[in-house]
């Protein structure tokens, strides 16, 4: 049932290989992702019917093969609320992500190969079930952004390209040695497993837990923006193409936040109890810190990327206080965050083909002359700052819910710390959507704006019926998603 999640994209990307012009590629492209997203939401449909049936297994359609016998490493696969939502969000992404870059003509076939295998890293790691194999995934996942943004970005692309693959690869060597302590605590002899479902069984020493939680935590927060180890992604997001700015955002760092609650808060959880405190601290800080840079920022690019690292680190923030609401508020955001910074990346690129410029203070009265374009535009940042029917609202209620469970002043100031973002991000965003879109047109050319093309609307249409669509009826993906938090709140219940 999983494999073809993995097998549809390889397919695709030997189907390019053989393609002999531009336009080849870009159709076989985008018929092999609307086909991986069609896929991926029959799954959907799959696992919540097996759901209401009655199966409470925690993972399910899981497929497991004997990859390395010596180190017990298995090629296992499976399913559960939170990794099917998150695989759907990729495949909206990632489609979109191709429409969105219909119009390239430099080196067409390499770079949609790249992207695919970006993204087929991304499916990979959602669905794993053994870390050794999760790693993998991850590994395959981050090296295409270097040559994604070297070759077809703009700006210090180099420069850019080489912080993030430094940083990126630099966390995944911390957290290559808490997996490697993972197994190597998980057992003796024949018995040791990369399993997360079989390490999770394990109560190992609060003292290797200490060692292990900061490491693994670390290794996958990094990915997910956290302060102060985030300041790749601004730089990333500014030089990358549109399509790989929207894999960035929209699905790449959720890679992290799946990876901190997955294995760093579901795996160790007394040791997610003990230095828990240290991490909100960090997370608090990452969440107001990014809306304060988003502020201050007159590149749209940049806005958008300070903004991500707020909304990333609201994920962790809620990871962090580890009650049910909370959790599941931080895989709403997930998914939410995902669809409408997309959504933001795509319009963006599309604005900036036409004004040759990011910078808003050389715009303004854009909704006069490409209206479509302005008000999905507009839609986005309401999404963004939280408007009730969008999606922004159901996730940012639920996290701040749920964070105001705790009664104790520590989590109380730190929720309200936070909250405070929802202020700064409604400034940040009602502030570009004045200068951008309303008022005077700046520059006469702009009147000669051809308003949104065929494909450019496909993208936006999908995307705010996804966002539209979590905020009018949140409800089916808030039970879907609390119902595989339970293993992970007991194990972090039980101390």
């Amino acid at each position: 049932m999983l494999i073809p999640l993995l097998i549809i994209p390889t397919i695709t990307i030997f189907l390019i290989l053989v393609c002999r012009s531009h336009k080849q590629v870009k159709v076989v492209s985008a018929a092999g992702m609307a086909l991986q997203l069609i896929y991926s939401i029959y799954v959907l449909i799959e696992y919540l019917n097996l759901r209401s049936l009655g199966n409470i297994e925690e993972m399910l359609f899981v497929q497991s093969y004997q990859w390395f016998e010596s180190f017990n490493i298995y090629f296992t696969v499976g399913l559960d609320g939170i990794s099917a939502s998150l695989a759907v969000l990729t495949a909206i992404v990632t489609f979109s992500g191709v429409l969105a870059t219909w119009g390239l003509e430099y080196r067409v076939k390499e770079f949609f190969i790249s992207l695919i295998v970006l993204s087929t890293g991304v499916y990979g790691f959602f669905i794993s079930l053994d870390l050794f194999t999760m790693f993998m995934f991850y590994e395959l996942a981050v090296i295409p952004m270097y040559l994604l943004i070297g070759i077809w970005g703009s700006g210090k692309k180099e420069y850019s390209a080489m912080k993030l693959t430094l940083m990126l690869m630099g966390a995944s060597a911390v957290l290559l040695v808490g997996i490697i302590g993972l197994y190597a605590n998980s057992g003796s002899g024949d018995n040791l497993t990369y399993n997360i479902l079989e390490l999770a069984k394990l109560n190992l020493p609060l003292d290797v837990q200490k060692f292990l939680f900061p490491l693994i935590f670390v290794g996958f927060g990094v990915l997910g923006a956290l302060f102060p180890l985030h300041t790749w992604s601004p730089d990333g997001h500014s030089s990358a193409p549109t399509a790989v700015s929207m894999l960035h955002a929209g699905v790449l760092m959720k890679m992290g936040g799946y990876g901190c609650l997955r294995v760093a808060m579901y795996l160790l959880p007394e040791a997610a109890n003990e230095l828990g405190w240290i991490f909100i601290v960090l997370t608090t800080i990452s969440v107001v810190y990014g809306a304060f840079g988003a502020i201050v920022q007159k590149d749209l690019k940049y806005i958008n990327a300070y903004s991500s690292v707020s909304h990333c680190g609201l994920v962790l923030f809620a990871i962090l206080m580890s009650n049910k609401i909370s959790l599941n508020g931080s895989v709403i955001q997930m998914i939410s965050h995902g669809l409408m910074t997309a959504l933001f990346f795509a319009l963006i690129g599309m604005i900036y083909e036409r004004t040759h410029t990011r910078d808003i203070n050389l715009m303004g009265g854009l909704m006069k002359t490409i209206p479509f374009l302005s008000v999905s535009y507009m839609i986005a940042g309401f999404a963004s700052l939280g408007l009730p029917g969008l999606s922004g609202f159901v996730a940012e209620m639920t996290i701040f819910v749920g964070a105001f469970q705790y009664s104790d002043t520590f989590h109380r100031t730190a929720t309200i710390i936070a909250c405070a973002s929802i202020v700064i991000t409604a400034v940040y965003i009602l502030r570009v959507v004045g200068k951008l879109l309303l008022g005077p047109v700046e520059n006469k050319d702009y009147l000669t704006f051809r308003d949104a093309f065929w494909n450019e609307r496909a993208v936006a249409v999908i995307l705010i019926i996804a966002i539209a669509g979590i905020g009018i009826a949140p409800l089916w993906l808030s039970d879907m998603i609390t119902n595989s938090l339970n293993p992970i709140i007991l194990k972090l219940r039980s101390f």
